[in-house]
């Protein structure tokens, strides 16, 4: 009678990550930076129907790397959850925070209870009346949240990217600031070597405090081109 192969628990949760952090890795980055007026959202995207960035409700943004099906599973559910709630109760009643919750259970499950993680880290932003209620939370793959203050960066050298973050972005910094910072990192670390990135390779889009209600709002291509002329 043969034996059963045996692989210890530490050993599978260690694959599982490694499996789904080479697979993050692979993606193109995506920034996500406080400034003066909102929360902005850049990344690295040539295709004009797969979005990375989109609207989850009034204020809250949603961004995202890895497998384009996992995380836009995820991004449907967060839609259909704040629908559901602010119908239920009230549209105040909708908050980042407890969508990023919910994100983290739905996460943690999969990591754990089946054979094939998650390839996706997403970020949940929401902006608030004034600078200090801005919230940005960063979701693993494994169901972790890590609160972040100002600027998040995932996948591809994300490692590289917040570094450089962490010494160039600072508060107060406006829109075109960012966007400029933003651009400039993606060319530079985004890729095999240094690139200039044109309007037609970007994604961007907005949480502004000054829109009544839906806050959310994309650069179109041709208005991105302007800004970065």
């Amino acid at each position: 009678m043969s034996m059963p192969f045996y692989v210890s628990p530490e050993q599978i949760i260690k694959d599982k990550a490694d499996y789904a952090r080479k697979g993050i890795a692979r993606g193109r980055s995506v920034i996500v930076q406080q400034f003066d007026q909102g929360i902005l959202f850049v990344a690295e995207n040539p295709s004009r129907a797969l979005h990375k960035i989109s609207e989850i409700y009034d204020r809250i943004g949603f961004a995202a790397v890895g497998k384009y099906n996992e995380f836009e599973n995820l991004r449907v559910a967060g839609v259909r959850l704040a629908d559901m709630r602010g119908y239920s109760y009230d549209r105040r009643d909708v908050s980042g925070r407890s969508l990023a919750n919910a994100y983290a259970q739905t996460l943690g499950t999969i990591f754990t209870e089946t054979p094939k993680p998650y390839e996706v880290e997403i970020v949940v932003a929401e902006v608030g009346a004034v600078a200090d209620d801005d919230q940005l939370y960063r979701l693993t793959f494994d169901g972790s949240v890590a609160d972040e203050q100002g600027y998040v960066a995932m996948g591809g050298s994300a490692e590289t990217i917040s570094q450089s973050l962490s010494t160039q972005w600072h508060e107060g910094m406006t829109l075109m600031e960012c966007l400029r910072l933003a651009v400039d990192l993606l060319g530079r670390f985004g890729g095999e070597g240094e690139r200039v990135l044109g309007a037609n390779e970007l994604e961007v889009a907005v949480l502004d405090r000054t829109r009544p209600r839906r806050t959310f709002s994309r650069i179109a291509r041709p208005r991105l081109a302007e800004l970065l002329a």
